[in-house]
């Protein structure tokens, strides 16, 4: 077992973790990976982050400033060129009322949460002249919310990170695949792009009436005009998720459910193991009622998580917990590390994270999983940064190149939304809308209100980084072709023959990430291996371990 392995498997018995694993049960591999595929991936990663724009990662890509003492970049000779600010030359004749700027490694790198609501986000780019980021979605510092802001006030949503700080992220972009073309499904915050991710839609949404202390419950923020019924554009809990209701900093907090279907509907109905894994989904214990409560928190460079946000679990984070068929609602632990991924284990797919780490040392990778760190590494601005999050996901990228299942796997990196953070690009109108809480073209205005589909879905939204770690990735490549967080929901679906979702869902229409791949090419990328410190290049070889 490779020490990155030894590691995490000592993580996951720290996470108390307990499964009772009769031994010649370890042997034995999870179906899901010899499913029937369309590609030779059949194993998908997808770990998705936290707020970033493309521009708050890539805006100087792949020039680095490299001042002394901070972590070294330097891009190879024959990198492509990417669509940013430094090629578009806004980095110092933009329209916006702040210039862009680069901000710090380190401490520096804990920076202020910007306002990334459906509305403001629209109103940011002011009909397409990308010029009202400080205006309508920058956050700077105040005596009742104290946060670093560069001394800009809201123009820190102008601020960009570099290869210095985000130095993982462009040595992935340099030895595989990265996209310039990738959107957000939709305007709005984490749960709307959660949703899509794995449905395509956010439209089937139902208020709960009451909040978890009893109170009426308001849908303004949370569905689209308002509404009972609807589109979420905002960022409303799972209803019933008995760590919503023990959460003493949740208890004023808005809940809906969703119907229909969604990829883990798809995947089970074809025997497909798949989970979703999210930091801090174990129970810590049970309250009186015996609901359970996760009480799991850590602290990072911006502080403890409990005291920042809500803890390690963030439920909104959750997709699968919104809908019937896929919810977990009382945290149940799988029985047995043979059976994660499997609709045999008690937890319905939905995990901690620890169970991702126990099944991949255990030989027992499900097909397809999505990973969310907890909250602390999962990159948002406010209560996580880009070093915490570089920990997290080298720690996964490495361990799975050092793993027997790097040959045929493709790790996904993807986010949720923007953040409000600066990004200079307006994706096209896929999604067009006229409620009341549109803004893109006027109060009330993105697009036709007679366009085909549900009304509250302007999309797309803001650009957003992509990258593909593979070793059928394409290498040191940068992807033109437009898509969107739905575009993994649709690889998922065509690699596995899924079918579609249905309805208004997303994936029929969303550009697909095969341009990202080269599966016929015999030259294969390499493992690479990065520092989990500051995701400097370590190694990188092609040999089977």
């Amino acid at each position: 077992m490779h020490k990155h392995l030894r590691r995490m498997a000592a993580i996951a018995l720290a996470s108390n973790l307990a499964f009772f694993v009769p031994g010649n049960l370890f042997a034995d591999h999870n179906n899901g990976g010899s499913a029937p595929t369309t590609t030779p991936i059949k194993h998908v990663i997808v770990i998705f982050g936290e707020n970033i724009s493309f521009d708050h990662y890539f805006a100087t890509y792949p020039h680095a400033t490299n001042p002394s003492g901070e972590p070294f970049f330097k891009a190879k000779d024959d990198t492509p060129r990417t669509n940013n600010l430094l090629s578009g030359g806004l980095l110092d004749q933009n329209p916006n009322s702040t210039q862009p700027f680069r901000m710090d490694t380190g401490l520096a790198s804990v920076t202020c949460d910007q306002n990334h609501s459906y509305t403001p986000e629209q109103q940011a780019l002011d009909f397409g002249l990308m010029d009202k980021f400080p205006e309508s979605t920058g956050s700077g510092s105040s005596t009742s919310s104290p946060c670093n802001d560069y001394g800009k006030g809201p123009g820190v949503v102008m601020g960009y990170f570099d290869g210095n700080t985000v130095t993982a992220m462009w040595n992935y972009a340099q030895h595989f695949a990265m996209s310039d073309n990738s959107y957000g499904t939709m305007f709005g915050p984490s749960s709307v792009g959660a949703l899509n991710l794995i449905a395509g839609t956010t439209a089937t949404a139902t208020l709960f009436p009451t909040k978890p202390n009893g109170a009426a419950a308001s849908a303004s923020g949370n569905i689209a005009n308002g509404s009972t019924t609807g589109p979420v554009i905002g960022d409303p809990r799972p209803a019933g998720d008995e760590c919503v209701l023990t959460n003493p900093q949740l208890q004023g907090t808005t809940m809906v459910s969703l119907a229909g279907t969604n990829v883990g509907d798809l995947l089970n109905a074809k025997n497909v193991t798949w989970g979703w894994f999210q930091g801090g989904f174990g129970p810590t214990g049970f309250d009186s009622m015996g609901r359970a409560v996760c009480g799991s928190h850590h602290a990072g460079l911006a502080g403890d998580d409990a005291v920042e946000t809500v803890g390690d679990y963030i439920p909104h984070h959750e997709p699968f917990q919104y809908y019937t068929s896929t919810q977990n609602l009382h945290h149940v632990q799988p029985s047995h590390v043979s059976l994660i991924g499997t609709s045999s284990d008690g937890a319905n797919h939905q995990y901690d994270l620890s169970a991702f780490w126990a099944a991949l040392g255990h030989n027992n990778l499900p097909a397809v999983s999505y990973l969310k760190a907890a909250g602390y590494q999962d990159g948002h601005p406010g209560y996580s940064d880009p070093i915490d999050e570089q920990n997290f996901v080298v720690g996964v990228v490495n361990a799975i190149a050092e793993s027997q299942y790097w040959n045929d796997t493709a790790v996904i990196i993807a986010y949720d939304d923007s953040d409000g953070w600066y990004d200079h690009v307006l994706g096209p109108v896929v999604n067009q809308s006229a409620v009341a809480d549109d803004a893109l073209a006027g109060p009330g205005n993105c697009g036709a209100a007679t366009a085909v589909g549900t009304q509250g879905r302007c999309g797309y939204g803001p650009r957003l980084p992509l990258l593909v770690i593979s070793p059928y990735a394409k290498q040191n490549y940068v992807d033109h072709r437009a898509t969107d967080q739905s575009s993994i929901l649709r690889f998922i679906e065509d690699n596995w023959s899924l079918g579609r979702i249905g309805g208004d869902s997303s994936d029929v229409k969303a550009g697909r990430l095969n341009g990202m791949f080269d599966f016929d090419d015999n030259q294969r990328a390499p493992r690479l291996i990065l520092n989990i410190a500051n995701g400097t290049v370590e190694g990188h070889s092609d040999e089977r371990n």
